[in-house]
């Protein structure tokens, strides 16, 4: 049933940035009716370009009246490419968690059947990690399950002309996505395409001994031994590598450890993670989004108050900014 019409759609952020060039990367997701999780996601700062299509069926090529009504198995899903400089996956997911209920099995809406149950398809193997990491975390908001389908991409058909950028052909269309989160995204938007890790040679130049072992070659400095483990000055902390905005003074805390502790980034989009079992246990590494630099580890023995993370993060990977500075930061 598709009956009810859809929120207005806010102004697209992306559309005034070219992503010509850019080296981007992709996901696909299924999240009920393709129509609005297709103007969601276009929405989404980062985001480069939406497709609306079938995702992970039976048949080759199927159309929508297949889709719908000869039990090919296929979901409605839509093809994300998105600019990783702008936002990473770890955002992208959360921004995809907040227009479904992920613990609805063949339904969301007013949408009822296989081909509106909730996807996250993947080609790069190495985005599985944090697929299972982010919905980790969202099943702490749930009592029930959490029934995500997480497949590779087996196969995606383009969905036919009519159903590519519904919405905004047909404003009045309907639609079961609450675009108001959106504003949220908005006021969380970090550029990160000026920022540039240079060669391997420059940085050696550039960085101490200590500053390179830990970015580039991912040891750890001492604790209570390192700049900024008992650092109290307002200002923000960037990337030593790019000078990419990393973490904020307002949300630093002393956690004991002898490192920076902070309870989160000052943006979702500036950091990437990555299982670590170098020590023989199971660990979250955090690493800089533009510079890829070794930051160190998240961990969830942080203050319950404040979202519960710990970011033990290396005084070597960081340059602070005073307050006052800011905005001479390039």
């Amino acid at each position: 049933m598709r009956n009810h019409e859809s929120n207005s759609l806010p102004e697209n952020p992306n559309q005034n940035i070219h992503y010509e060039g850019r080296q981007l990367k992709e996901i696909w997701l299924a999240g009920g009716c393709f129509w609005g999780v297709e103007a969601y996601m276009s929405r989404v700062y980062g985001v480069a370009e939406v497709a609306s299509g079938y995702a992970n069926g039976r048949t080759e090529n199927p159309s929508y009246e297949d889709v719908c009504y000869k039990n090919t198995g296929h979901s409605e899903a839509v093809h994300v490419q998105y600019d990783w400089k702008r936002v990473n996956l770890d955002a992208l997911l959360k921004s995809f968690l907040k227009i479904i209920d992920p613990t609805t099995l063949n339904r969301q809406g007013n949408d009822v059947g296989n081909q509106y149950r909730t996807g996250i398809y993947y080609k790069d193997e190495e985005d599985l990690a944090t697929i299972q990491r982010v919905l980790s975390e969202e099943q702490k908001k749930y009592r029930k399950p959490i029934v995500i389908e997480v497949q590779p991409l087996s196969n995606f058909t383009l969905a036919e002309t009519e159903h590519q950028n519904y919405l905004e052909k047909n404003p009045k269309g309907y639609c079961h996505v609450d675009f108001s989160t959106l504003k949220e995204e908005a006021t969380n938007q970090t550029d990160l395409g000026e920022y540039q890790k240079v060669d391997d040679a420059t940085l050696r130049d550039k960085l101490s001994k200590i500053q390179y072992d830990v970015t580039q070659k991912n040891k750890t400095e001492p604790p209570f031994n390192n700049a900024y483990w008992n650092h109290d000055k307002p200002g923000i902390y960037v990337d030593v590598v790019t000078g990419e905005p990393l973490f904020s003074s307002t949300d630093k805390f002393d956690s004991g450890c002898g490192w920076p502790s902070f309870t989160k980034p000052i943006s979702p989009k500036v950091t990437t993670y990555k299982e670590d079992k170098s020590l023989g246990v199971l660990r979250t590494e955090v690493r800089s989004k533009v510079g890829d630099s070794h930051l160190g580890h998240v961990f969830d023995d942080g203050p319950e108050e404040q979202g519960g993370k710990r970011y033990c993060i290396n005084s070597a990977s960081l340059r602070f900014i005073p307050q006052d500075q800011i905005d001479n930061n390039k």
